[in-house]
């Protein structure tokens, strides 16, 4: 057993605690990772603003996570101590009717986590704690099933390729896999964050001719212009859907994908659709969110669609998206807006309730 620092989530609207915490040995099948950076996502903030209800349990947050593989549980055949590797919340059970039929980012199996009745992963003082997602990246060391992971090339700095683990692969795989964007085609993104921007670059790489940004913040859509947005929208200036459909001659776009998961933002994508449009929502909601959009209000043959993850297939994507960083066409330092220590991790919620920052990043020694 290792005892390491963690950022603990106890209750909803008090910040998090740095606790010392306990981290099992790693069992069958499970990996000991040594963290060296983890992204601050929206889902994280959800859980410690009780948007995201996780249950009475005290829980280990972050799921963006890179580091170093220090031991392996027996049976484990995907990664090898010294390994760098990026964890995934779209762990996979690989035998489920889901993962079977090529789409593991929705798997109904539970092969990820440890049988009922054994050991918790994480406890502190003999609680057990939960690793958020099956990840945990607030704290030194994650413990974590070969099924969460995928190795990576030890010269890519894993403070970027920690992204690729959450925001990144679910805005990049929502534009290109999900939304399926072809060239020439026009695109609007409403909510520019990290998966926000991730939704642009996946439209750019994809040959979009038109991406526009919608958010209400100008910090934001400087930099949506600076990841491939062709034209920006600020709503707290102008009506959204009107601005978009005046950007479109007043035809509407292709594509409008939401990344915050807001009920009105859902709404104004939807109704910026052009005739057989198609909406995705790639934000993650808070419970009980209902959306409402008029029929009235949209054009005909449209469709709306959730996207889970980008539609990933980790274990292929990251790797491919990794390798677009590689040539230019992703760009991953660019996001990195903000870089902290463990300690840090409850401005980080403030500064992105602010809009000050597209990813903060905690680093680990």
């Amino acid at each position: 057993m290792t005892q390491v620092a963690a950022a603990v989530f106890r209750q909803p609207k008090q910040p998090l605690e740095i606790e010392s915490v306990t981290v099992d040995e790693p069992g069958d099948r499970e990996v000991l990772v040594r963290t060296v950076a983890s992204g601050v996502c929206h889902s994280d903030l959800h859980v410690a603003d009780g948007s995201l209800y996780v249950g009475r349990r005290a829980v280990v947050l972050g799921h963006e996570g890179a580091g170093v593989v220090e031991a392996v549980g027996r049976s484990v055949r995907a990664v090898s101590v010294g390994d760098h590797v990026v964890g995934c919340l779209s762990g996979f059970c690989g035998s489920c009717e889901q993962c079977l039929s090529g789409h593991p980012n929705v798997c109904v199996g539970e092969a990820t986590a440890r049988p009922r009745g054994e050991a918790p992963r994480l406890s502190r003082d003999g609680e057990p704690l939960v690793p958020f997602a099956g990840i945990g990246s607030f704290a030194e060391r994650m413990l974590v099933h070969e099924n969460s992971v995928v190795g990576v090339d030890p010269d890519l700095p894993l403070e970027v390729a920690a992204l690729v683990g959450c925001g990144v692969l679910t805005g990049v795989g929502a534009a290109l896999r999900t939304a399926r964007v072809e060239a020439g085609q026009s695109v609007a993104v409403f909510g520019c964050g990290g998966v926000g921007l991730s939704i642009i670059q996946g439209a750019r790489i994809a040959g979009a001719s038109r991406i526009i940004a919608v958010d209400q913040f100008d910090a934001k859509l400087d930099m949506a212009r600076a990841v491939g947005a062709t034209h920006v929208v600020n709503s707290s200036a102008e009506d959204a859907v009107e601005a978009v459909r005046g950007l479109t001659g007043g035809a509407g776009v292709d594509h409008a994908l939401e990344a915050v998961g807001h009920p009105g933002l859902v709404r104004q994508a939807a109704e910026s659709l052009a005739v057989r449009g198609t909406c995705t929502i790639v934000g993650v909601p808070p419970d009980g969110t209902v959306f409402e959009v008029p029929y009235s209000a949209i054009r005909p043959e449209c469709r709306v669609q959730t996207s889970r993850m980008g539609s990933n297939r980790f274990r292929i994507d990251i790797p491919r998206y990794l390798d677009l960083y590689r040539q230019g066409r992703l760009l991953l330092d660019e996001m990195v807006t903000r870089r902290a220590r463990l300690e840090d991790v409850n401005d980080a919620f403030r500064a992105m309730t602010a809009g000050e920052v597209a990813r903060t990043v905690v680093l680990f020694d």
